[in-house]
């Protein structure tokens, strides 16, 4: 299968469906963090080159409730449209199975976004003692299924103090997500 990985700059779910025997291609605004396959530029630039798969990573700042506050704070209405636009782009693109993974959605980005999210999962399902719950879109792809589930959780993500890498950080995906990705879709 084709796959592309739309805004990762990491590569973890790259590489993991290439030693599955995938064609993959993570893309980003940014560079790769790895020397591996990379399309440098706006992902919806890159939707109509005939993909069998999507796994997208939309930038969740403007979007999701933990930013909620800064909305009417820093009158950022605007922004959430335009993100939640983007991700609707996203879901909409005419590939034919597409998972979308984000936070919990604050409601009217959702309403843009135009439905709820089909399965929530969190690192400690995949191997990780980390709490993040993560959303995912689905169309075309079954539910993750847990592959260890880890008894011991802490809530680093959330405890994660303010750096210049900070949001980088709370953005990776974890090792154990990207192989149930892999192993279960491709």
């Amino acid at each position: 299968m084709r796959w592309l990985i739309a805004c990762e700059r990491s590569g973890l779910i790259r590489s993991a469906l290439r030693k599955r025997g995938h064609e993959a291609y993570s893309c980003d605004l940014e560079p790769a963090d790895d020397h591996g396959e990379h399309l440098q530029g706006d992902a919806l630039s890159f939707l109509g080159l005939g993909w069998d798969g999507l796994i997208a990573h939309p930038p969740c700042t403007r979007l999701c409730n933990s930013g909620v506050r800064w909305l009417a704070e820093r009158n950022l209405w605007a922004d959430m449209r335009e993100a939640a636009l983007f991700f609707r782009a996203l879901l909409d693109a005419d590939i034919p199975s597409i998972c979308i993974e984000n936070p919990i959605p604050h409601r009217y980005a959702l309403e843009v976004i135009g439905r709820k999210y089909d399965q929530i999962i969190q690192p400690w399902q995949f191997g990780h003692g980390e709490t993040k719950a993560t959303c995912l879109w689905l169309k075309n792809l079954d539910f993750l299924k847990p592959t260890e589930i880890v008894s011991a959780r802490e809530h680093r993500i959330w405890r994660m103090g303010p750096s210049p890498e900070r949001s980088r950080l709370r953005s990776l995906t974890y090792q154990g997500i990207a192989d149930a990705m892999a192993n279960q879709w491709g």
